[in-house]
């Protein structure tokens, strides 16, 4: 009979994103792939596609129809595996699955940053943290991907029977990779950029946790002494519009370019002269580490999953989220060419040393066999 394995998450954009690489191996190892997620987004390697509405928030009130949703397709399809992401695709996931975990089914999850963390505010630990903590009973193995969190799970005796730690998901080096001075000049040709531009570059969903006007107002700052700076902006969300109406509001509107969604962040990272990553929170981010890929330098707001990847004086600059931190970073890179090629060497080095997604692709693929040999044992003790 078919191994089946259930993949499940609040968004399936974040498969598409993030997790093509290890449905396909499942696919390669002659499993049956299931996708469970809010969406109608076709993925390769996938058999069988659910659009369940699962919900962001823990309050909203399509959680409660997702999760019958989801109980009922684990006890229809007798999953071997089941791996969940992000916070409420994991929650509602390994509660559905309890009655078919008693039956053998493995349940794993993949933490992409933990909710509760070190200055987190109160109202995550009060919420997030009882959370996972009660849902890690429920878990067979629990996957961190930075250290924090990793030393949390163990030290607090979180229950999961198996806690591991991976770097992220892996970074495709081939692909996201330094280009020569003359492909670059051609990259900003074909965009309208000109040579003495100096370009950053910032990737992520405009929202509170990003926290993109600390960097329009830092551009504010600098806007004297690096006249021809741009910050270009990739993505959208719910604080586009707040983000485009404060670059009027600070007289910068003509050097941020709102660049909407892309599917080009390859060519515009390799055009770019820095990366800059404002976030509040953050668990391993891989825009991040796709920069580093590309041998930008990074000036980084300091929080846990920036931590991982950014070391001062090596490969970039963590700074305190303010806009002030931000523009003397900015404007030192920007005075010194060879230090940015320097800390662009040294990030790239970090990413095949760590990141890599073939050096990835072997910790998961571990886990995975780990677990598969569990299946395998219990299936036989049952007979």
């Amino acid at each position: 009979m078919v191994r089946k394995i259930l993949f499940c998450a609040t968004v399936d954009t974040h498969f598409s994103s993030f997790h093509l690489p290890y449905l396909q191996w499942f696919k390669q190892q002659g499993w049956e792939v299931h996708v469970a997620a809010a969406g109608n987004e076709i993925l390769p390697y996938v058999d069988k596609k659910f659009n369940i509405p699962i919900g962001r928030s823990p309050f909203s009130r399509s959680n409660r129809g997702a999760y019958k949703e989801l109980r009922s397709i684990i006890e229809e399809n007798q999953y071997a595996i089941i791996h969940c992401h992000t916070p409420m695709g994991g929650v509602l996931s390994r509660l559905a699955a309890r009655k078919s975990r008693r039956r053998g089914t493995k349940v794993i999850y993949t933490a992409h940053g933990f909710h509760f963390f070190k200055g987190a505010p109160l109202i995550n630990w009060l919420i997030y943290y009882p959370v996972e903590k009660m849902l890690a009973h429920y878990t067979d193995c629990l996957i961190t991907i930075n250290k924090e969190d990793f030393t949390r799970a163990v030290k607090n005796r979180f229950k999961a029977n198996m806690i591991e730690h991976v770097h992220g998901v892996g970074v495709n080096t081939d692909f996201y990779t330094p280009v020569k001075k003359i492909h670059k000049a051609k990259l900003r040709e074909k965009y309208h950029y000109s040579d003495d531009a100096f370009l950053m570059f910032n990737a992520a969903e405009f929202n509170k946790n990003k926290n993109q006007k600390v960097l329009i107002k830092a551009l504010a700052l600098i806007k004297e002494q690096v006249p021809h700076a741009r910050l270009l902006l990739a993505g959208e969300g719910p604080f586009f519009n707040e983000c485009k109406h404060l670059s009027i509001e600070l007289g910068v509107e003509n050097m941020v370019d709102f660049l909407g969604y892309r599917n080009d962040i390859q060519a515009l990272l390799n055009m770019s002269d820095i990366a800059v990553a404002s976030s509040l929170r953050e668990g391993l981010p891989v825009n991040v580490m796709e920069a580093m890929a590309c041998s930008l330098p990074i000036v980084a707001s300091d929080n846990r999953g920036h931590r991982e990847l950014v070391v001062n004086d090596q490969n970039g600059w963590l700074v305190n989220n303010n806009p002030m931190e931000f523009s003397e970073r900015i404007t030192l890179l920007y005075k010194d060419k060879h230090l940015r090629s320097h800390f662009g060497k040294q990030g790239r080095k970090i990413i095949l040393e760590k990141y890599d997604l073939s050096k990835v692709m072997e910790e998961k693929k571990k886990i995975y066999l780990n677990v598969m040999d569990e299946v395998e044992e219990e299936q036989w003790v049952s007979h």
